[in-house]
């Protein structure tokens, strides 16, 4: 199974000849990681991405990004161990 969440753009960094890929930081709702913005030219800074092993994969706009990352923590706070009941 594939995996792929939504994050915002912190920042894009520059290209070099050492690097040449395009880079940037985004935030998975507070856990920050660089990620390879190279699929997705257009996105900038406060964009949001679909993140999939480390690419991003495809810009999506802030209501349907906001919609997943309040579904996943929803899903975290339940423990299938109490057949749904919400972890205190």
């Amino acid at each position: 199974m594939c995996l792929a969440v939504p994050a915002r753009i912190l920042d894009i960094g520059p290209t070099s000849e050492a690097n040449p890929l395009r880079m940037g930081r985004v935030d998975f709702g507070g856990v920050v990681k660089e990620v390879c913005l190279e699929y997705v030219p257009d996105a900038a800074a406060g964009d949001y991405v679909i993140v999939h092993v480390g690419f991003a994969i495809s810009r999506l706009d802030e209501a349907e990004a906001r919609r997943t990352l309040d579904l996943w923590s929803e899903i975290s706070r339940v423990d299938p161990s109490r057949d749904g009941a919400e972890v205190d």
